[in-house]
């Protein structure tokens, strides 16, 4: 009789999965996965090197404060293992295709925040408007607004997206309007992050400023990066509307 795949294994465990499915919705640190799991800090932090073992969940330190770490679920390497593991059952098992969205249900309005807003919030602003075949609504703005950077037009432009001519934004164009859903993807801004008005789910995405080194290597990693996480987002924001449909 074969064993059950190692990440079904992995991931079966209670409190592993708990952890997984608390990093599945924003990146955390240990301190704040320790509360919502309610398990003191020793075993939260061997399960989480369970995690990083199998290669599910990276870390980064913090920009905001160098002392923090930000765990970070790999939702695509979670998908592969999952999909071999179902592969090894049967193999009619696959992954469903997105379904078609439904027009009757108003899109959902995404405010993506980073400190300049010239570089991760633009990206991550278009490619969730041309990704989410118009399920999604986003903005993106900053808490110190600087001009849009050439090597993020440069690469969203190699994706089909011209980012050029638009501005960037100051948060607080933002802060009286109502949005399903604010996610921050810089450590900083997380932590000056305004409230607005009807409680919007919020999600903490740690990303590395790409113009910080300054390549297009890095926007090109940041780009592919973030195309991943909004996919995902998609996907999680079609089935939550749906099911209150």
């Amino acid at each position: 009789m074969p064993s059950p795949p190692r990440f079904l294994r992995l991931a079966g465990h209670p409190v592993r999965w708990r952890l997984m499915s608390e990093l599945a919705r924003s990146d955390r640190r240990v301190g704040e996965l320790c509360a919502l799991a309610g398990r003191r800090q020793s075993l939260v932090s061997y399960h989480l090197r369970q995690l990083r073992d199998e290669g599910v969940v990276s870390t980064r330190r913090s920009a905001a404060d160098g002392r923090d770490t930000y765990y970070v679920l790999d939702l695509a390497r979670c998908g592969e293992l999952l999909s071999s593991a179902g592969g090894s059952l049967h193999p009619g098992l696959a992954g469903t295709p997105r379904a078609p969205r439904d027009t009757r249900i108003p899109a959902a309005r995404v405010l993506f925040l980073c400190t300049g807003n010239s570089a991760r919030s633009q990206i991550a602003e278009a490619l969730a408007e041309q990704r989410s075949g118009g399920a999604v609504r986003a903005a993106s703005a900053g808490s110190h607004p600087k001009p849009l950077h050439p090597s993020a037009v440069r690469v969203m432009r190699e994706r089909g997206i011209d980012l050029a001519g638009r501005r960037s934004k100051h948060l607080e164009e933002f802060t009286g309007q109502a949005f399903d859903y604010v996610i921050s993807l810089c450590d900083r801004v997380r932590e000056v992050c305004p409230e607005f008005p009807g409680g919007p789910a919020l999600i903490h995405w740690s990303i590395p400023d790409p113009a910080r080194e300054d390549t297009l290597a890095a926007f090109e990693r940041t780009a592919a990066e973030l195309c991943s996480r909004i996919d995902f987002l998609i996907d999680a924001i079609t089935t939550e509307v749906t099911e209150r449909a």
